[in-house]
């Protein structure tokens, strides 16, 4: 499966101080529908090694109904690549609005906690194959940052 969604209603118990549903909460959503993506792939055991670019575009309020969209995007020899966006409204409206997406890797992993190599995921529709491109762009700038970061470039 290179796709899942998970939807809920945003509860009280995770509130901020704003009164809205906290980022961190939000955060752990975007986790678990990556890890379920992931791992549905790869059909072993993932762990999360990277989320970059989130990107918090609108709150989250308490009762809203909340859909977790993990998709597959890119895939390299261990890791796969996720896109991830999170859409919330009130049912009773019935428009979701992106509230927030971010880009998050996963790699599978061993009892041993060593990488294993993944089936190749290839895009077969124009959407699918820009989010690859994206994702592929995504990571290039990571790496040459962490390179310049590094000194490696200096």
């Amino acid at each position: 499966m290179s796709f899942i969604t998970l939807r809920f209603l945003a509860e009280p118990s995770t509130v901020n101080f704003g009164g809205k549903v906290h980022g961190g909460t939000v955060m752990k959503w975007i986790d678990e529908a990556g890890y379920a993506c992931a791992t549905s792939w790869a059909k072993r055991y993932c762990v999360t090694v990277f989320i970059g670019s989130i990107r918090f575009h609108r709150p989250i309020m308490i009762g809203d109904l909340v859909e977790v969209e993990a998709r597959l995007a890119y895939t390299g020899k261990t890791s796969m690549n996720i896109s991830v966006e999170v859409r919330s409204g009130d049912m009773k409206g019935g428009e979701m609005q992106r509230t927030t997406e971010c880009l998050i890797v996963f790699v599978s992993v061993d009892s041993h906690g060593r990488t294993l190599p993944i089936d190749a995921f290839v895009p077969g529709t124009p959407g699918e194959m820009a989010l690859a491109e994206r994702a592929r762009t995504h990571l290039e700038a990571s790496r040459t940052a962490a390179g310049v970061a590094s000194g490696a470039n200096a």
